[in-house]
């Protein structure tokens, strides 16, 4: 369960969210031109939004039109969560047990071990996003259930983002008409760009009240689970050059990819502020599984466009917190998650 351990006033922390909060909306027209650009050269379609928390700016393409989200759709399984820890419903503690009716091919590898071995529910969602582990996937959807997830994102105001089934595993009972194309789930650029937000500002609380000391660290257990994410070939490709092994990376994210389609949501510490990045291609005609794919490459391009305009002195991994985004506006650091 999770541990409070208020060390200050409400009123500080309070006054220390107030800083968190994302600035004013400021639309950058020369970055939307360089994003239709970009887009208008690919082979197949393309939806961005992009945000700087700090400074306001946003540009897009296409934010609302509903996509595929294939496995960027474990970032609202990952909301729910942090709901249901936050609630005392959860805990990062606590173990589930693989069960054959769960394994299903593709990526992860928890579907080549043996069944019944029994994990915590904090290993099963890091194998979700580090690995986009399928399995893994299928679990915690039984864990949190399909219902309360899709609960969860509706009490967000995600109008448009919905799970509609497990991974590989057929649908049960009637569906929306529209669950046939889009497969897993739906959502929008802006939509899931709200998700990441809501981690990055650690803005958990779905009725907007004030948020509890236990958040930080909440927060930071999933944004430490997308910042080693492994698959850094879509939004991050041209951005880090370093061994994050060794100097921690600037960009947590969660990526998706079917035969025709590459995703990429993604938060980047950069040096003019935290910058959120949602991308979604679809009807590619490079349908190749490499790291050469077309798609892959245009959310590469996509990305550095959108640093290299709102921060031309580069990323820094150590600008953004973290291990606990509220630890330095009221909360205490020494809170604890479950």
């Amino acid at each position: 369960m999770i541990s409070l351990k208020c060390g200050r006033s409400v009123s500080a922390l309070v006054l220390g969210l107030a800083t968190l909060l994302p600035a004013a909306a400021q639309q950058d027209p020369q970055l939307d031109h360089q994003i239709k650009t970009i887009s208008e050269a690919h082979h197949g379609r393309v939806a961005v939004y992009a945000h700087n928390l700090r400074t306001g700016q946003t540009a897009w393409l296409l934010p609302d039109e509903p996509v595929q989200t294939a496995s960027v759709i474990k970032m609202g399984i990952l909301l729910d969560a942090a709901e249901q820890i936050r609630a005392g419903h959860a805990s990062l503690d606590e173990r589930i047990v693989l069960t054959k009716a769960n394994q299903v091919e593709g990526s992860g590898v928890l579907g080549e071990l043996t069944s019944q071995i029994a994990l915590t529910l904090g290993d099963t969602l890091r194998l979700m996003v580090i690995l986009s582990d399928n399995t893994a996937t299928n679990m915690a959807i039984d864990r949190l259930e399909l219902v309360h997830i899709n609960a969860t994102l509706r009490a967000a105001g995600l109008r448009q983002t919905v799970l509609y089934k497990k991974v590989y595993i057929p649908a049960i009972g009637p569906m929306p008409s529209d669950w046939t194309k889009f497969g897993l789930g739906k959502t929008t650029a802006r939509e899931m760009a709200a998700i990441m937000e809501r981690f990055a500002t650690c803005h958990l609380a779905l009725d907007n009240s004030t948020a509890l000391p236990a958040d930080g660290k909440i927060c930071g257990a999933i944004l430490d689970m997308l910042r080693h994410q492994q698959d850094r070939d879509s939004l991050p490709r041209y951005l880090e050059t370093l061994d994050t092994s060794e100097t921690g990376s600037a960009i947590g994210n969660k990526t998706g990819a079917l035969n025709q389609v590459r995703n990429d949501v993604a938060l980047i510490s950069s040096k003019a502020g935290p910058i959120v990045i949602a991308a979604f291609t679809w009807e590619n005609s490079d349908q190749r599984w490499t790291g050469d794919n077309e798609a892959e490459q245009t959310l590469g391009k996509l990305a550095k466009a959108v640093v290299d305009r709102w921060s031309p002195q580069g990323l820094d991994p150590s600008a953004f917190r973290w291990e606990n985004p509220l630890s330095s506006s009221g909360t205490d650091p020494k809170a604890t998650a479950p």
